[in-house]
């Protein structure tokens, strides 16, 4: 089994909020751009959410983050997988995230892209960590939630901005 690893984070001095998904699946690592599979949701729902016009241009998506204080990581640093689903992780190594928002204090809540970052965060966290978490529904094709129902509930990230 491959030994896999995730990208840096995007990350700036006015990042208010981070996203953590899990680890990048394969159509990622093979572009080297976060959530590069054609079916996730992640960059649909993000540019829907700003009311901006969907582009497929990677340094674009980096933009409209940077440009609404989103910061954007993985949980995991590397692992070892078979294909691109989480239940097929194995032998995980966590990204420093305490170290990622100790550098970052501008960081006021956590949202995590699906059940897997969450539960990892929460190992590495601890539970009574000072910043908010929440939990949204993947964006992952396999989540088979409505694009609706997932755009509505990624809604509150607009809260926090």
């Amino acid at each position: 089994m491959n030994r896999i690893n995730s990208f840096p984070p995007i990350v700036d001095k006015d990042s208010q909020i981070l996203i953590l998904g899990s680890v990048p699946g394969v159509k990622s690592l093979e572009m080297q751009q976060y959530y590069a599979h054609p079916q996730n949701q992640f960059w649909k729902i993000l540019f829907h959410l700003f009311d901006e016009e969907f582009s497929l241009d990677y340094q674009e998506r980096i933009d409209l983050l940077k440009e609404n204080k989103i910061a954007l990581w993985d949980v995991i640093e590397s692992c070892e997988r078979k294909g691109s689903l989480d239940t097929e992780i194995e032998n995980e190594i966590d990204n420093n995230i305490p170290q990622l928002i100790k550098n970052h204090p501008n960081i006021k809540i956590i949202f995590c892209n699906g059940q897997k970052s969450y539960k990892n965060l929460l190992k590495i966290l601890g539970k009574n960590f000072k910043i908010p978490i929440k939990v949204l529904p993947s964006t992952s094709p396999l989540h088979t939630v409505k694009f609706e129902e997932k755009l509505e509930s990624w809604k509150v990230i607009k809260d926090y901005l």
